[in-house]
């Protein structure tokens, strides 16, 4: 017996039945559905900070022209960077729980 060799296989949704409005009523779900949302939150970091070292190298290379020739990189990197953070306000809105 051994490890099977290759790149191991992940869900690319959530759960099928994980109800957010009753998150407690299958723990197997809720606890794959935590999984799968952390597991989105550090792609979208990952493609932040390859994004910010792409604007890096941007302003490095182009000087005195990086105001023009690096625009469209940082407007991608700030579009990125919107929500993904671990907070109340990234996760998905209807993980928010009722406005008190």
């Amino acid at each position: 017996m051994g490890r099977k060799k290759g790149v191991p296989e992940f869900e690319e949704t959530g759960p099928d039945d994980f109800d957010p409005a009753n998150p407690y009523k299958d723990p197997v779900a809720m606890l794959e559905m935590r999984e799968h949302i952390v597991r989105e939150k550090w792609i979208d970091i990952e493609k932040a900070k390859i994004l910010r070292d792409k604007v890096r190298w941007c302003y490095r290379i182009e000087g005195v022209n990086h105001l023009q020739k690096c625009r469209h990189l940082v407007r991608l990197y700030l579009d990125a960077t919107r929500g993904i953070g671990w907070g109340k306000d990234g996760r998905h809105p209807s993980l928010h729980g009722p406005n008190l």
